[in-house]
Protein backbone atom coordinates (compact mmCIF):
# COMPACT_ATOMS: atom_id res chain seq x y z
CA UNK A 1 0.00 0.00 0.00
CA UNK A 2 1.75 3.78 -0.41
CA UNK A 3 2.33 6.01 2.16
CA UNK A 4 -0.73 7.86 2.97
CA UNK A 5 1.41 11.14 2.26
CA UNK A 6 1.20 11.11 -1.81
CA UNK A 7 2.79 13.38 -3.58
CA UNK A 8 0.76 16.84 -4.52
CA UNK A 9 -0.11 15.59 -7.81
CA UNK A 10 -1.29 12.05 -6.74
CA UNK A 11 -3.96 13.44 -4.37
CA UNK A 12 -7.14 13.63 -6.43
CA UNK A 13 -8.59 17.13 -5.11
CA UNK A 14 -8.79 19.18 -8.30
CA UNK A 15 -9.54 15.68 -10.55
CA UNK A 16 -8.60 12.11 -10.67
CA UNK A 17 -5.70 11.19 -12.77
CA UNK A 18 -6.31 8.33 -14.62
CA UNK A 19 -3.88 5.12 -15.44
CA UNK A 20 -4.22 1.89 -17.44
CA UNK A 21 -5.83 -0.58 -15.32
CA UNK A 22 -2.65 -3.19 -15.22
CA UNK A 23 -0.41 -0.31 -14.30
CA UNK A 24 -2.34 -0.37 -11.11
CA UNK A 25 -2.76 -3.99 -10.99
CA UNK A 26 -6.19 -4.26 -11.66
CA UNK A 27 -7.31 -6.75 -14.31
CA UNK A 28 -8.70 -5.00 -17.63
CA UNK A 29 -10.69 -8.44 -18.86
CA UNK A 30 -12.58 -8.34 -15.62
CA UNK A 31 -13.26 -4.97 -15.84
CA UNK A 32 -14.46 -5.33 -19.09
CA UNK A 33 -16.26 -8.92 -18.59
CA UNK A 34 -18.72 -6.71 -15.47
CA UNK A 35 -19.69 -4.35 -18.44
CA UNK A 36 -20.81 -6.84 -20.30
CA UNK A 37 -22.95 -8.55 -18.12
CA UNK A 38 -24.53 -5.01 -17.13
CA UNK A 39 -25.24 -4.17 -20.42
CA UNK A 40 -26.19 -8.06 -21.35
CA UNK A 41 -29.06 -8.01 -18.43
CA UNK A 42 -29.89 -4.69 -19.21
CA UNK A 43 -29.19 -3.59 -15.54
CA UNK A 44 -30.04 0.22 -15.23
CA UNK A 45 -26.33 1.04 -13.50
CA UNK A 46 -25.09 4.52 -14.53
CA UNK A 47 -21.29 4.90 -13.72
CA UNK A 48 -18.82 2.73 -12.43
CA UNK A 49 -15.50 3.58 -11.25
CA UNK A 50 -12.62 1.73 -10.11
CA UNK A 51 -9.57 3.64 -7.92
CA UNK A 52 -6.43 2.47 -6.82
CA UNK A 53 -3.52 3.95 -6.08
CA UNK A 54 -4.78 7.31 -5.89
CA UNK A 55 -5.26 6.75 -9.66
CA UNK A 56 -8.74 6.14 -11.92
CA UNK A 57 -8.51 2.41 -13.26
CA UNK A 58 -12.30 2.54 -14.72
CA UNK A 59 -14.39 5.02 -15.26
CA UNK A 60 -17.41 4.20 -16.71
CA UNK A 61 -21.06 5.88 -17.79
CA UNK A 62 -23.89 4.13 -19.23
CA UNK A 63 -25.97 6.10 -21.54
CA UNK A 64 -27.55 8.36 -20.84
CA UNK A 65 -25.81 9.43 -17.46
CA UNK A 66 -23.98 12.05 -18.36
CA UNK A 67 -19.78 11.84 -16.63
CA UNK A 68 -20.17 14.93 -14.77
CA UNK A 69 -23.17 14.74 -13.12
CA UNK A 70 -24.37 15.18 -9.56
CA UNK A 71 -26.33 11.76 -8.22
CA UNK A 72 -28.24 11.20 -5.76
CA UNK A 73 -26.34 8.93 -2.45
CA UNK A 74 -29.35 8.13 -1.15
CA UNK A 75 -28.95 5.85 2.00
CA UNK A 76 -24.43 6.47 1.34
CA UNK A 77 -25.86 9.62 2.85
CA UNK A 78 -25.73 8.03 6.54
CA UNK A 79 -21.95 7.35 6.35
CA UNK A 80 -21.44 10.94 5.22
CA UNK A 81 -23.64 12.32 8.69
CA UNK A 82 -21.42 9.45 10.43
CA UNK A 83 -18.05 11.04 9.24
CA UNK A 84 -19.17 14.62 10.16
CA UNK A 85 -19.86 13.73 13.74
CA UNK A 86 -16.50 12.05 13.96
CA UNK A 87 -15.14 15.43 13.09
CA UNK A 88 -17.51 17.04 15.22
CA UNK A 89 -16.18 15.00 18.21
CA UNK A 90 -12.67 15.77 16.76
CA UNK A 91 -13.61 19.56 16.83
CA UNK A 92 -14.74 19.24 20.65
CA UNK A 93 -18.78 19.76 19.70
CA UNK A 94 -19.14 16.63 20.88
CA UNK A 95 -17.05 14.56 23.87
CA UNK A 96 -17.56 11.44 22.54
CA UNK A 97 -19.77 8.28 21.55
CA UNK A 98 -21.02 8.24 24.70
CA UNK A 99 -22.99 10.91 25.76
CA UNK A 100 -26.42 10.56 25.82
CA UNK A 101 -29.15 11.75 22.86
CA UNK A 102 -31.20 13.42 25.53
CA UNK A 103 -28.29 15.32 26.60
CA UNK A 104 -27.50 16.31 23.25
CA UNK A 105 -30.85 17.70 22.64
CA UNK A 106 -31.69 19.43 25.63
CA UNK A 107 -34.67 21.48 26.74
CA UNK A 108 -37.24 18.77 24.97
CA UNK A 109 -40.45 17.45 26.17
CA UNK A 110 -40.12 13.82 25.45
CA UNK A 111 -42.94 11.29 25.51
CA UNK A 112 -42.28 7.72 26.36
CA UNK A 113 -39.46 8.71 28.42
CA UNK A 114 -38.32 5.49 31.12
CA UNK A 115 -34.48 4.20 31.74
CA UNK A 116 -34.02 2.54 28.44
CA UNK A 117 -34.54 6.17 26.83
CA UNK A 118 -32.24 8.06 29.18
CA UNK A 119 -29.51 5.01 28.25
CA UNK A 120 -29.63 6.23 24.60
CA UNK A 121 -26.38 7.35 23.36
CA UNK A 122 -25.03 8.55 20.12
CA UNK A 123 -23.46 5.38 19.88
CA UNK A 124 -26.81 3.61 19.67
CA UNK A 125 -27.72 5.92 17.13
CA UNK A 126 -24.51 5.17 14.94
CA UNK A 127 -25.03 1.76 15.10
CA UNK A 128 -28.73 1.80 14.67
CA UNK A 129 -29.13 -0.19 17.36
CA UNK A 130 -31.52 2.05 19.22
CA UNK A 131 -34.01 -0.13 20.90
CA UNK A 132 -36.47 2.46 19.77
CA UNK A 133 -40.12 1.23 17.94
CA UNK A 134 -38.26 2.49 14.70
CA UNK A 135 -39.32 -0.33 11.55
CA UNK A 136 -37.88 -0.72 8.17
CA UNK A 137 -39.64 -3.17 6.60
CA UNK A 138 -41.98 -3.21 4.43
CA UNK A 139 -40.65 0.47 3.13
CA UNK A 140 -39.45 2.15 5.49
CA UNK A 141 -43.11 2.56 7.57
CA UNK A 142 -41.73 4.75 10.67
CA UNK A 143 -39.63 7.06 8.45
CA UNK A 144 -42.79 7.90 6.63
CA UNK A 145 -44.76 8.57 9.84
CA UNK A 146 -41.93 10.66 10.89
CA UNK A 147 -42.15 12.62 7.13
CA UNK A 148 -46.02 13.55 7.60
CA UNK A 149 -45.43 14.74 11.26
CA UNK A 150 -44.96 18.08 11.95
CA UNK A 151 -41.78 17.97 14.00
CA UNK A 152 -39.62 15.59 12.02
CA UNK A 153 -37.22 15.19 15.62
CA UNK A 154 -40.13 15.55 18.38
CA UNK A 155 -41.93 12.00 16.53
CA UNK A 156 -38.32 10.15 16.71
CA UNK A 157 -37.25 11.38 19.90
CA UNK A 158 -40.91 10.44 21.19
CA UNK A 159 -40.66 6.70 20.15
CA UNK A 160 -41.37 4.55 22.53
CA UNK A 161 -38.67 1.87 23.58
CA UNK A 162 -39.28 -1.79 22.80
CA UNK A 163 -35.67 -3.18 23.75
CA UNK A 164 -32.35 -1.55 25.80
CA UNK A 165 -30.37 0.01 23.54
CA UNK A 166 -27.63 -1.70 21.96
CA UNK A 167 -29.42 -5.13 22.04
CA UNK A 168 -30.91 -5.13 18.90
CA UNK A 169 -29.99 -4.11 15.55
CA UNK A 170 -32.85 -2.35 13.59
CA UNK A 171 -32.14 -0.74 9.88
CA UNK A 172 -33.88 3.21 10.80
CA UNK A 173 -33.11 6.06 8.85
CA UNK A 174 -34.96 8.17 11.54
CA UNK A 175 -31.91 7.26 13.96
CA UNK A 176 -29.97 9.06 11.05
CA UNK A 177 -32.08 11.91 10.91
CA UNK A 178 -31.40 12.32 14.41
CA UNK A 179 -27.65 12.81 13.89
CA UNK A 180 -28.34 15.59 11.89
CA UNK A 181 -30.44 16.88 14.52
CA UNK A 182 -27.68 16.69 17.05
CA UNK A 183 -25.18 18.08 14.80
CA UNK A 184 -27.30 20.84 14.07
CA UNK A 185 -27.45 21.57 18.03
CA UNK A 186 -23.90 21.32 18.34
CA UNK A 187 -22.45 23.33 15.68
CA UNK A 188 -25.48 25.86 15.45
CA UNK A 189 -25.03 25.26 11.26
CA UNK A 190 -26.96 22.47 9.32
CA UNK A 191 -24.97 19.81 8.01
CA UNK A 192 -23.83 20.91 4.35
CA UNK A 193 -22.18 24.19 5.93
CA UNK A 194 -20.81 22.51 8.49
CA UNK A 195 -19.36 19.55 6.02
CA UNK A 196 -18.19 22.06 3.43
CA UNK A 197 -15.41 23.87 5.69
CA UNK A 198 -14.18 20.72 7.18
CA UNK A 199 -14.74 18.01 4.45
CA UNK A 200 -15.86 18.84 1.16
CA UNK A 201 -13.66 21.72 0.39
CA UNK A 202 -10.59 19.48 1.61
CA UNK A 203 -11.60 17.17 -0.70
CA UNK A 204 -12.31 19.46 -3.83
CA UNK A 205 -16.11 18.06 -3.26
CA UNK A 206 -17.98 21.35 -5.34
CA UNK A 207 -21.89 21.98 -5.52
CA UNK A 208 -23.19 19.14 -3.76
CA UNK A 209 -27.22 19.12 -3.00
CA UNK A 210 -28.06 18.15 0.09
CA UNK A 211 -32.30 19.15 1.22
CA UNK A 212 -33.54 20.47 4.13
CA UNK A 213 -36.66 19.12 6.17
CA UNK A 214 -39.61 21.37 6.55
CA UNK A 215 -38.37 22.20 10.22
CA UNK A 216 -34.75 23.52 8.67
CA UNK A 217 -32.68 20.37 9.35
CA UNK A 218 -30.33 18.37 6.64
CA UNK A 219 -31.69 15.15 5.91
CA UNK A 220 -29.29 12.88 7.28
CA UNK A 221 -30.29 9.91 6.32
CA UNK A 222 -30.03 10.48 2.33
CA UNK A 223 -30.98 12.77 -0.40
CA UNK A 224 -26.94 14.20 -0.68
CA UNK A 225 -26.12 14.73 -4.62
CA UNK A 226 -22.15 14.35 -5.39
CA UNK A 227 -20.56 13.47 -8.36
CA UNK A 228 -19.44 9.85 -8.55
CA UNK A 229 -15.77 11.06 -8.28
CA UNK A 230 -16.29 12.81 -5.63
CA UNK A 231 -17.87 9.29 -3.79
CA UNK A 232 -14.63 7.94 -4.61
CA UNK A 233 -12.89 10.82 -3.00
CA UNK A 234 -14.92 10.05 0.59
CA UNK A 235 -13.94 6.37 0.07
CA UNK A 236 -9.60 7.52 -0.61
CA UNK A 237 -10.29 9.49 2.61
CA UNK A 238 -11.22 6.41 4.59
CA UNK A 239 -8.44 4.32 2.61
CA UNK A 240 -5.60 6.81 4.12
CA UNK A 241 -6.82 7.04 7.69
CA UNK A 242 -8.97 10.36 8.02
CA UNK A 243 -6.07 11.90 6.20
CA UNK A 244 -5.74 14.30 2.69
CA UNK A 245 -3.22 15.66 1.08
CA UNK A 246 -0.97 16.33 4.35
CA UNK A 247 -4.11 17.53 6.40
CA UNK A 248 -5.72 15.01 8.89
CA UNK A 249 -9.57 15.59 8.25
CA UNK A 250 -10.94 12.76 10.54
CA UNK A 251 -9.10 11.08 12.80
CA UNK A 252 -7.40 8.21 12.27
CA UNK A 253 -9.42 6.27 15.56
CA UNK A 254 -12.90 7.60 14.06
CA UNK A 255 -12.17 5.90 10.11
CA UNK A 256 -11.18 2.53 12.73
CA UNK A 257 -14.18 2.38 14.93
CA UNK A 258 -16.28 3.49 11.97
CA UNK A 259 -15.61 0.38 9.82
CA UNK A 260 -15.41 -2.14 12.69
CA UNK A 261 -18.43 -4.60 13.64
CA UNK A 262 -20.56 -3.00 16.37
CA UNK A 263 -23.75 -4.78 15.54
CA UNK A 264 -24.43 -8.08 12.88
CA UNK A 265 -27.69 -7.23 10.83
CA UNK A 266 -29.53 -10.31 8.98
CA UNK A 267 -28.00 -11.71 6.22
CA UNK A 268 -24.59 -9.33 6.38
CA UNK A 269 -21.27 -9.75 7.74
CA UNK A 270 -21.88 -6.79 10.26
CA UNK A 271 -22.37 -2.78 10.78
CA UNK A 272 -20.06 -0.28 11.92
CA UNK A 273 -20.72 3.68 12.86
CA UNK A 274 -23.38 3.66 9.74
CA UNK A 275 -21.01 1.93 7.43
CA UNK A 276 -21.38 -2.08 6.53
CA UNK A 277 -19.03 -5.03 5.94
CA UNK A 278 -18.91 -7.21 3.41
CA UNK A 279 -16.38 -8.84 5.61
CA UNK A 280 -13.53 -8.14 8.68
CA UNK A 281 -11.24 -6.42 5.39
CA UNK A 282 -14.34 -5.01 3.15
CA UNK A 283 -16.46 -2.09 4.33
CA UNK A 284 -18.90 0.19 2.05
CA UNK A 285 -21.48 2.75 2.45
CA UNK A 286 -24.63 1.42 0.76
CA UNK A 287 -27.79 3.21 -0.75
CA UNK A 288 -31.19 2.30 -2.61
CA UNK A 289 -30.64 1.79 -6.00
CA UNK A 290 -27.71 0.00 -5.71
CA UNK A 291 -25.43 2.95 -4.83
CA UNK A 292 -22.49 1.74 -3.46
CA UNK A 293 -18.98 3.14 -2.28
CA UNK A 294 -16.93 -0.12 -1.52
CA UNK A 295 -13.45 0.28 0.12
CA UNK A 296 -10.80 -2.49 0.44
CA UNK A 297 -8.09 -1.53 2.36
CA UNK A 298 -5.70 -4.17 1.52
CA UNK A 299 -6.13 -3.35 -2.29
CA UNK A 300 -5.73 0.14 -1.34
CA UNK A 301 -9.11 0.25 -3.63
CA UNK A 302 -12.29 1.81 -3.59
CA UNK A 303 -15.13 0.88 -6.27
CA UNK A 304 -18.10 3.12 -6.70
CA UNK A 305 -21.22 2.42 -8.05
CA UNK A 306 -24.34 4.42 -8.75
CA UNK A 307 -27.14 2.94 -10.35
CA UNK A 308 -31.65 2.77 -10.18
CA UNK A 309 -31.77 -0.96 -9.09
CA UNK A 310 -34.62 -2.81 -8.03
CA UNK A 311 -32.92 -5.65 -7.14
CA UNK A 312 -29.60 -4.71 -5.19
CA UNK A 313 -28.33 -8.41 -5.32
CA UNK A 314 -27.13 -8.07 -8.76
CA UNK A 315 -24.71 -5.29 -8.62
CA UNK A 316 -24.03 -6.39 -5.22
CA UNK A 317 -22.91 -10.09 -6.55
CA UNK A 318 -21.08 -8.58 -9.70
CA UNK A 319 -19.01 -6.68 -7.10
CA UNK A 320 -17.84 -9.79 -5.17
CA UNK A 321 -17.70 -12.14 -8.19
CA UNK A 322 -16.58 -9.89 -10.92
CA UNK A 323 -15.11 -6.15 -9.71
CA UNK A 324 -13.43 -7.19 -6.19
CA UNK A 325 -11.48 -10.11 -7.51
CA UNK A 326 -9.92 -8.16 -10.92
CA UNK A 327 -8.31 -5.63 -8.53
CA UNK A 328 -6.82 -8.38 -5.83
CA UNK A 329 -3.78 -7.90 -7.88
CA UNK A 330 -0.49 -6.53 -5.41
CA UNK A 331 1.76 -5.87 -8.49
CA UNK A 332 1.26 -4.53 -11.69
CA UNK A 333 0.46 -6.80 -14.33
CA UNK A 334 1.49 -7.33 -17.85
CA UNK A 335 0.08 -5.15 -20.42
CA UNK A 336 -2.79 -6.97 -22.19
CA UNK A 337 -3.89 -5.63 -25.79
CA UNK A 338 -6.98 -7.33 -25.98
CA UNK A 339 -8.32 -7.02 -22.47
CA UNK A 340 -7.92 -3.31 -23.14
CA UNK A 341 -9.35 -2.97 -26.31
CA UNK A 342 -12.39 -5.20 -24.75
CA UNK A 343 -12.59 -2.74 -21.84
CA UNK A 344 -12.33 -0.01 -24.29
CA UNK A 345 -15.48 -1.26 -26.81
CA UNK A 346 -17.27 -2.29 -23.22
CA UNK A 347 -17.17 1.26 -22.34
CA UNK A 348 -17.67 3.01 -25.92
CA UNK A 349 -20.60 0.41 -25.30
CA UNK A 350 -22.19 1.35 -22.27
CA UNK A 351 -22.13 5.05 -23.60
CA UNK A 352 -24.10 4.13 -26.69
CA UNK A 353 -27.88 5.07 -26.72
CA UNK A 354 -29.93 2.00 -26.16
CA UNK A 355 -33.33 2.71 -27.88
CA UNK A 356 -33.41 2.93 -32.13
CA UNK A 357 -36.05 4.94 -33.37
CA UNK A 358 -39.65 3.64 -33.77
CA UNK A 359 -42.32 4.99 -35.91
CA UNK A 360 -45.22 6.45 -33.73
CA UNK A 361 -48.31 5.06 -34.37
CA UNK A 362 -51.45 7.69 -35.21
CA UNK A 363 -52.30 9.56 -32.02
CA UNK A 364 -55.87 8.54 -30.79
CA UNK A 365 -59.17 10.51 -30.54
CA UNK A 366 -58.65 11.12 -26.87
CA UNK A 367 -55.08 12.51 -26.97
CA UNK A 368 -57.04 16.18 -29.20
CA UNK A 369 -59.30 16.03 -26.31
CA UNK A 370 -56.76 16.07 -22.95
CA UNK A 371 -54.19 18.12 -24.65
CA UNK A 372 -53.32 20.92 -22.74
CA UNK A 373 -56.35 20.18 -20.44
CA UNK A 374 -55.06 20.93 -16.28
CA UNK A 375 -55.92 18.29 -13.99
CA UNK A 376 -56.01 18.31 -10.05
CA UNK A 377 -54.57 15.29 -8.37
CA UNK A 378 -55.92 13.79 -4.79
CA UNK A 379 -53.54 14.38 -2.16
CA UNK A 380 -50.64 11.64 -3.14
CA UNK A 381 -47.45 10.72 -1.57
CA UNK A 382 -45.85 12.13 -5.04
CA UNK A 383 -46.54 15.42 -3.88
CA UNK A 384 -48.26 16.24 -7.22
CA UNK A 385 -50.84 18.55 -7.36
CA UNK A 386 -51.50 19.21 -11.23
CA UNK A 387 -50.66 17.60 -14.12
CA UNK A 388 -51.04 18.98 -17.99
CA UNK A 389 -50.08 16.56 -21.25
CA UNK A 390 -48.95 18.67 -24.70
CA UNK A 391 -49.87 16.52 -27.19
CA UNK A 392 -49.05 19.04 -30.36
CA UNK A 393 -45.90 17.16 -32.34
CA UNK A 394 -46.12 14.07 -33.59
CA UNK A 395 -43.09 12.36 -31.97
CA UNK A 396 -42.45 14.16 -28.63
CA UNK A 397 -45.38 15.00 -25.97
CA UNK A 398 -44.56 17.36 -23.13
CA UNK A 399 -46.02 16.91 -19.48
CA UNK A 400 -46.04 19.69 -17.23
CA UNK A 401 -46.30 18.96 -13.55
CA UNK A 402 -46.86 21.24 -10.36
CA UNK A 403 -46.14 20.13 -6.48
CA UNK A 404 -43.83 19.93 -3.81
CA UNK A 405 -40.95 19.93 -5.77
CA UNK A 406 -41.65 22.96 -7.92
CA UNK A 407 -42.90 23.09 -11.76
CA UNK A 408 -41.53 20.51 -13.98
CA UNK A 409 -41.95 20.83 -17.29
CA UNK A 410 -40.85 17.62 -19.34
CA UNK A 411 -40.47 16.25 -23.14
CA UNK A 412 -41.43 12.45 -23.68
CA UNK A 413 -40.24 10.97 -26.66
CA UNK A 414 -42.80 8.75 -28.55
CA UNK A 415 -40.76 7.26 -30.90
CA UNK A 416 -39.37 5.22 -27.96
CA UNK A 417 -36.00 7.36 -27.72
CA UNK A 418 -36.40 8.79 -24.75
CA UNK A 419 -35.72 13.04 -23.87
CA UNK A 420 -33.80 14.61 -21.82
CA UNK A 421 -35.32 17.00 -19.67
CA UNK A 422 -34.57 19.02 -16.44
CA UNK A 423 -36.15 17.29 -13.05
CA UNK A 424 -36.05 17.45 -9.41
CA UNK A 425 -32.66 19.78 -7.96
CA UNK A 426 -32.45 20.61 -11.63
CA UNK A 427 -30.88 17.22 -12.94
CA UNK A 428 -31.33 15.77 -16.24
CA UNK A 429 -34.07 12.56 -16.40
CA UNK A 430 -34.66 10.34 -19.68
CA UNK A 431 -38.66 10.21 -20.71
CA UNK A 432 -40.48 7.94 -23.40
CA UNK A 433 -44.47 6.86 -23.79
CA UNK A 434 -46.95 6.19 -25.77
CA UNK A 435 -50.19 5.42 -26.37
CA UNK A 436 -51.11 2.23 -25.14
CA UNK A 437 -54.94 2.16 -26.00
CA UNK A 438 -57.71 4.66 -27.39
CA UNK A 439 -57.62 6.20 -23.55
CA UNK A 440 -54.50 4.95 -21.46
CA UNK A 441 -50.97 6.49 -22.32
CA UNK A 442 -47.90 5.46 -20.48
CA UNK A 443 -44.82 7.00 -20.04
CA UNK A 444 -41.62 6.07 -18.27
CA UNK A 445 -39.55 8.83 -16.33
CA UNK A 446 -36.35 7.84 -15.49
CA UNK A 447 -34.96 10.72 -12.71
CA UNK A 448 -31.21 9.12 -13.40
CA UNK A 449 -29.38 11.19 -11.07
CA UNK A 450 -31.97 11.24 -8.42
CA UNK A 451 -32.52 7.22 -8.99
CA UNK A 452 -36.44 7.10 -9.40
CA UNK A 453 -37.85 5.33 -12.56
CA UNK A 454 -41.09 6.10 -12.82
CA UNK A 455 -43.79 3.82 -15.01
CA UNK A 456 -47.03 6.11 -14.88
CA UNK A 457 -50.29 5.04 -16.67
CA UNK A 458 -52.74 7.69 -17.04
CA UNK A 459 -56.09 6.20 -17.90
CA UNK A 460 -58.49 9.06 -19.37
CA UNK A 461 -62.45 8.74 -18.79
CA UNK A 462 -64.73 12.16 -19.32
CA UNK A 463 -63.49 14.44 -17.30
CA UNK A 464 -61.31 12.26 -14.43
CA UNK A 465 -58.50 10.84 -14.92
CA UNK A 466 -56.44 7.83 -13.06
CA UNK A 467 -52.97 7.72 -12.65
CA UNK A 468 -50.84 4.80 -11.53
CA UNK A 469 -47.46 5.13 -10.65
CA UNK A 470 -44.96 2.56 -10.36
CA UNK A 471 -41.09 3.23 -9.05
CA UNK A 472 -39.00 0.69 -10.48
CA UNK A 473 -36.91 0.41 -7.12
CA UNK A 474 -39.35 -0.19 -4.61
CA UNK A 475 -40.08 3.50 -3.60
CA UNK A 476 -43.79 2.34 -3.60
CA UNK A 477 -46.81 2.14 -6.03
CA UNK A 478 -49.72 4.20 -5.89
CA UNK A 479 -53.49 4.83 -7.46
CA UNK A 480 -54.42 8.44 -8.06
CA UNK A 481 -57.71 10.06 -9.27
CA UNK A 482 -57.34 13.35 -10.89
CA UNK A 483 -60.10 15.54 -12.15
CA UNK A 484 -59.93 17.58 -15.36
CA UNK A 485 -60.29 21.66 -14.15
CA UNK A 486 -62.31 24.33 -16.23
Amino acid sequence: MPPADLPPDDWPTRGWRPALPHELGVDAEGLARVCDRILERRLPVHSLLVARHGRLAADIYFHPFAPDSLHDLASCTKSVTSTLVGIAIDKGYIENVAQPVLDLLPGRAVANLDDRKHALTLEHLLTMSTGMACYADPGEPTLTEMMQSDDWAQFVLDLPMIDPPGTRWEYCSPASYLLAVILQEVTGEPLLDFARPHLFDPLGITHPIWPLCPQGVTIGWGGLHLKPHDMAKLGHLFLNEGRWDGRQIVSADWVHAATQRHAVPPDAYGYGYQWWLYSPDVYFASGRGGQRVVVLPRADAVVVVTAGLRDVAAIDDILVSTVIPAISGAAPLSADRDALAHLDAARRAAAAPRNDPQPVPRLPAMARRVSGLTYRLDPNPQGLDTFTLHLESTHEARISLAGRHGDLDLTIGLDNVPRMSLGRFGLPGALRGSWISDNVFTFEWNELANINTWRVEIAFANDAAYLRMEETTGLGDSTIHAQAQP
